[in-house]
């Protein structure tokens, strides 16, 4: 079967009631709901809390940083800098041969097993006594945390049909826009809370505390998280039928499990439309939204030696606003997308009011209309929400074939962090901040260009299914030639015999 077969078989329309466009389980058998509803609870959940402290453990070299590890380590000039590479590195490497293993290992032992380790590591850091022990300890957190974003989202791709993927991948990724709201917050309170006790500084106990929450979650991992659906053995949360039902599920809408690894198969990957497009498409989502960086400091430019504007604090707070509008915006998306079981509307329209917002940014002044450049600020990440979509249209045009879907999906999240890890410093240097009028300027042209990769995704995926259904009623065709020829074939040999019967009942004596 095709790509496109499958493509077909999972875009069949099917009568829903209102209700199930506000959640789909709703309008399914009770037997299938309570399923669905076990699934959520074990694999969304695991997979929303263990993003938040991703986000945490990756975040918090820079509050250390500031937080008194500078001065500790007689850390300076660009050392920061090194140290978050060195996690980007890391991070980088290890995505495509985790998501390529994890096809063969069982994910509820590998991404816990990862999570537990970097959550180790990240409490290592605070016995770090000079600068090359932080690079090598950030490196290999770097390659630990690789496994989970485009390990889970594979995960995920392996349980869910159409109309209810988009859902899921957004809503666990609403975690990427809430974890700011939250980890500064977090942060200072361990640090003003907890420093110099026990004679362990407060950047040390960032880490230590980062480590503690993130340890229970990976444990958690362990118990609930689920395997693939064709690996995955009956226990006290999924009951054989059940499992089933998943087999079923996946096998109604082309969704292949995992095969013998090939040359022919590596290099089969290379050989359709959907890396050169899916690729390109979620490296520019990626690097769609980096005008946001700009509110902090526009903030703090309103304050002048002995005038103070807004205060350290509000700095900080303001601009969480943008992952407020995140939240929503990524929600909106992800059931716009599951109701019309389309990906790529969402996108166009995401794409657009980003275009519009960088417009604005760059054609309007700093301080002219306060309101008006605040409030377009806030708008920098609407389209920020789009990643579970990109992914989850990966994982149902790839689905007739799991090892390319793994590779395709942890290609997107690799290459994203390839050009996120030197795109925005060129485009936007501190030194220009918060004016870079070119790097606004570039993202208008960014956005566009998502926007043009999401519309020839859907223009190749809609002349694939059309060759697809062209095909099968070509099969059809024939098999009822087949058929015709056959029922002709046994009406002339009945003709045959009763002609036969016929003539040896004349040549009878009377």
């Amino acid at each position: 079967m095709s790509s496109a077969d499958s493509d077909i078989l999972a875009e069949k329309p099917t009568k829903r009631s209102l209700k199930s466009y506000i959640w789909d389980t709703w309008d399914k058998s009770p037997e299938e709901r309570k399923f669905l509803g076990r699934l959520d609870a074990c694999l969304l959940t695991y997979a929303a809390l263990s993003y938040f402290s991703k986000y945490l453990d990756q975040q918090n070299v820079t509050n250390a940083y500031v937080s008194g590890m500078q001065t500790d380590l007689g850390l300076g000039g660009n050392q920061l800098n090194y140290i978050t590479t060195a996690w980007t590195c890391g991070y980088v490497i290890g995505q495509i041969p985790s998501n390529m293993l994890i096809t063969r290992l069982q994910p509820s032992i590998w991404i816990p097993a990862m999570e537990l380790i970097w959550s180790v590591l990240t409490m290592l850091l605070a016995t770090s006594k000079n600068f090359t022990h932080l690079v090598v300890i950030r490196f290999f957190v770097g390659v630990a945390e690789s496994t989970f974003y485009p390990g889970m989202q594979y995960v995920i791709g392996s349980w869910y049909k159409p109309d209810e993927l988009g859902k899921r991948a957004c809503v666990f990724h609403t975690t990427s826009a809430i974890g700011p709201m939250f980890s500064g917050f977090l942060q200072a309170g361990a640090y003003a809370g907890l420093n110099n006790r026990y004679g362990i500084a407060g950047w040390k106990w960032l880490f230590i505390i980062d480590g503690i929450i993130t340890v229970p979650i990976a444990i958690l991992g362990f118990l609930i998280m689920p395997n693939l659906p064709h690996n995955t053995k009956p226990s006290r949360l999924y009951t054989e039928e059940q499992l089933d039902m998943a087999r079923r599920r996946m096998a109604e809408i082309g969704r292949k499990a995992p095969t013998k690894y090939t040359w022919e198969k590596v290099k089969g990957f290379f050989k359709t439309w959907h890396w050169y497009t899916l690729v390109p498409l979620y490296v520019l989502f990626n690097n769609g939204s980096n005008p946001q960086s700009s509110m902090i400091f526009w903030l703090q430019s309103f304050n002048t030696p002995g005038h103070t504007v807004f205060t350290v604090a509000q700095i900080n707070v303001y601009p969480l606003g943008m992952n407020a509008i995140q939240v929503v915006t990524t929600l909106i998306w992800a059931w716009w997308s599951d109701a019309v079981q389309a990906r790529w509307p969402p996108m166009v329209f995401a794409g657009l009011w980003s275009a519009v917002t960088c417009t604005v940014l760059a054609t309007t002044s700093l301080y002219g209309n306060v309101p008006l450049r605040w409030t377009f600020y806030y708008f920098t990440l609407v389209s920020g929400g789009l990643s579970g979509l990109i992914l989850a249209w990966a994982n149902e045009l790839c689905g007739n074939d799991s090892e390319k879907r793994s590779f395709v999906v942890a290609c997107c999240n690799t290459f994203a962090y390839v050009f996120q890890a030197w795109l925005p410093i060129v485009l936007f240097p501190q030194v220009e901040q918060p004016r870079v009028e070119k790097g606004t300027i570039a993202t208008i042209f960014i956005n566009l260009g998502m926007i043009g990769f999401a519309l020839l995704t859907y223009a190749l995926q809609t002349r694939d299914r059309r060759r697809a259904r062209r095909r099968r009623m070509q099969e059809d065709a024939a098999d009822r030639t087949v058929e015709v020829d056959v029922l002709d074939e046994e009406e002339l040999d009945t003709k045959a015999k009763d002609a036969e019967q016929a003539i040896i009942i004349q040549e009878l004596p009377s």
